[in-house]
């Protein structure tokens, strides 16, 4: 197995492990202890995924984030450090999740089998370069939780947003800006259109992103990837794994294939939960 298909098969077992936070009945209640609206989830989701870059304002957000609309960005976050520190909202996902994986693994949450999966988690998340990866490095500067179920999340975390800095980096080296970026990912077939229309893209600003992919032809006239397009798709999706396989090679395959098994059990509490949505953004299962 290549590094990079294995830097594919452990982020699609690690997403969902991670992603609860955004989806579960006890974070948006911590949420809303803060102050921030608890349904729909984007109130809360900005700033429980920007908490680590401290009280950053809506542009340094916008800039980690990427592929939401400026707007829809600076609605949810610029007064989202008002209702409370990033420090409290730390502080607050931190507990939304152990309160999770316990309901959602109940005893498992002490087995030896989770307490090495965590330990395994944490060393190639500890091997992940963090380097013009901001997202990334603030996670990398936070302590590490004690209990073996948070170290998990933590890891997960980390390694999630490693990834998704290497792919902003990938999408930048394609010449894809944040709507682009998305029109294509949907032609190219991760989710239907109406699936993006979440990241709060006005339907004029998705219509001229994709007159810039006709323009440069990577669209054809019906919305469709072109060959070309659909090159440059797959070569984003290629190079983003390949700029996420420094942790598992460092971890080594031996290893990193004893994660992928102890993590089979903890995926299938997160999926098997029902909180995380069939079709996402991510494309994960057809990319």
């Amino acid at each position: 197995m290549t590094g990079t298909t294995t830097a594919r098969r452990l982020w699609h077992l690690l997403e969902p492990v991670h992603a609860l936070l955004y989806y579960a009945p006890e974070a948006f209640a911590e949420a809303a202890a803060l102050g921030y609206a608890p349904e729909p989830r984007w109130p809360s989701y900005f700033p429980l995924r920007a908490a680590p870059l401290g009280a950053a304002a809506p542009e340094r957000i916008g800039s980690a984030f990427y592929s939401f609309a400026p707007a829809m960005v600076r609605r949810h976050t610029e007064d989202a450090w008002r209702d409370a520190t990033p420090q409290q909202v730390l502080d607050a996902r931190a507990r939304a999740m152990d309160a999770v994986y316990r309901r959602l693994l109940g005893d498992a949450v002490a087995s030896p089998d989770l307490a090495e999966a965590a330990a395994l988690a944490r060393r190639a998340a500890e091997a992940a370069p963090t380097a013009g990866r901001p997202l990334a490095a603030a996670l990398a500067a936070l302590p590490w939780p004690g209990e073996p179920h948070q170290v998990l999340w933590h890891a997960a975390t980390l390694l999630r947003e490693q990834r998704g800095d290497g792919h902003i980096a990938a999408l930048l080296a394609a010449g894809l800006d944040p709507a682009e970026s998305l029109v294509s990912f949907a032609a190219f077939g991760a989710a239907p259109e109406e699936v993006f229309a979440g990241r709060g893209w006005t339907e004029r600003e998705w219509t001229e992103a994709g007159e810039r992919l006709r323009s440069r032809g990577l669209l054809d006239a019906a919305g469709a990837l072109t060959d070309e397009g659909r090159a440059l798709r797959r070569d984003v999706e290629e190079r983003t794994d390949a700029l996420a396989a420094a942790p598992w090679e460092a971890l080594g395959a031996e290893a990193t294939d004893r994660l992928a098994g102890l993590l089979g059990p903890v995926w299938a509490a997160a999926v098997g939960s029902g909180l995380l949505p069939a079709v996402n953004t991510l494309g994960i299962g057809k990319v």
